[in-house]
């Protein structure tokens, strides 16, 4: 969806800056009912010492600060890679409204590969989830990234 490709740039650019930092370079935005921003970050999970500092989570928890609710109900959530099983069970509980992602992740992601979470009769919400926005970018970033790291 062309109309998500913009706000894709801006997840793309914190997962840059994420890369930067040494952290695993995935970004994230949510947008809120009007389509502004609400929150944006990037992986943080060794800059924090904390293994559930995924892009993802970041961003909930600090549009749930700005909305003043644990509900995300209207919200869109943009990230540049298909979210972990822990990812997509936060996403659930928050009921955001779409999920759209970049690049998918047949290894660990917890959407449409893996543990597929909100196919899961205990899943709590399935949000609108549209896949492959700037996948060839999003994918890149990555692929350049571990390359580095071999």
């Amino acid at each position: 969806m062309p109309r998500f490709a913009p706000m894709m740039d801006v997840a793309l650019q914190e997962a840059r800056a994420a890369a930067a930092r040494g952290e695993v370079p995935v970004g994230a935005v949510v947008l809120g009912p009007g389509g502004r921003i609400l929150a944006q970050a990037g992986n943080r999970t060794r800059e924090l010492r904390d293994p559930t500092a995924h892009a993802e989570m970041l961003v909930i928890r600090a549009a749930c600060g700005v909305l003043g609710s644990e509900r995300l109900t209207q919200c869109d959530l943009l990230v540049t890679l298909e979210p972990c099983a822990m990812c997509a069970a936060a996403i659930a509980a928050t009921r955001i409204r779409r999920l759209i992602y970049g690049a998918a992740d047949p290894k660990s992601g917890g959407v449409e590969h893996g543990a597929r979470v909100f196919a899961h009769s205990q899943s709590h919400h399935c949000p609108e989830i549209f896949s492959g926005i700037a996948e060839r970018e999003c994918a890149g970033l990555l692929t350049g990234f571990f390359r580095g790291l071999r």
